[in-house]
């Protein structure tokens, strides 16, 4: 299933992040383009990761505002990089059902394959992070437990929406549903759409 291989990959990226544990570390993809799937997949979580990391070091009450206005920009620029990967991940599928015929009775989702995939990386961050809060020496065990708790029903949300999301490629493939992507239009990155970047014209 592809979700099997989604989880498997996001484990990966955030083992691998977390060998040195910093937002500055250099990226390495293993995956070749010539696997392009897991390339994508790859890519998407490690961007997810470090933006987890810089959204940890923003909430620092004793962050230099400086520092702390170059980390916004930092985050804006990871959230386009975190959008244009999910494009990049529905073309994917696009491309691979393109020659399937919807039914006449077909209904389209919610929300495209990519985007539940983007959900899928970012619960893989909560889960291993809740697991380390559930696994503290040094918390109590009120902590702990409550962690615990919160982990479980991680775990069980990513069945839930690794099912989901497995579903809904099975119903792609065989015609039962249909993609239709509609593409980013951000507006406070564009200087004609935003006002106050317009201004500055």
């Amino acid at each position: 299933m592809f979700t099997s291989k989604a989880n498997k990959i996001f484990q990966e990226v955030i083992e691998e992040y977390h060998k040195i544990d910093s937002v500055d570390q250099p990226f390495n993809n293993p995956y070749d383009k010539s696997d392009l799937l897991e390339h994508l997949l790859y890519r998407k979580c490690w961007i997810d990761t470090v933006q987890w990391h810089y959204e940890d070091i923003i909430r620092d009450p004793q962050i230099d505002p400086v520092a702390a206005l170059t980390l916004k920009r930092q985050i804006d620029a990871s959230n386009q990089d975190r959008t244009d990967m999910v494009e990049y991940i529905d073309s994917y599928f696009l491309e691979k059902y393109k020659d399937v015929t919807a039914k006449a009775d077909a209904t389209i989702n919610t929300e495209s394959p990519a985007w539940g995939v983007d959900r899928l990386s970012i619960l893989a961050l909560k889960i291993y992070h809740m697991n380390e809060e559930a696994t503290r020496t040094d918390a109590s065990d009120a902590h702990r437990d409550a962690c615990q708790k919160k982990l479980d029903v991680l775990l069980e949300q990513r069945v839930d929406l690794s099912t989901a999301i497995d579903t809904l490629l099975s119903d792609i493939e065989k015609g039962d549903k249909y993609m239709k992507v509609y593409k980013q239009m951000k507006m406070y990155n564009d200087d004609e759409l935003n006002p106050v970047l317009r201004s500055q014209k």
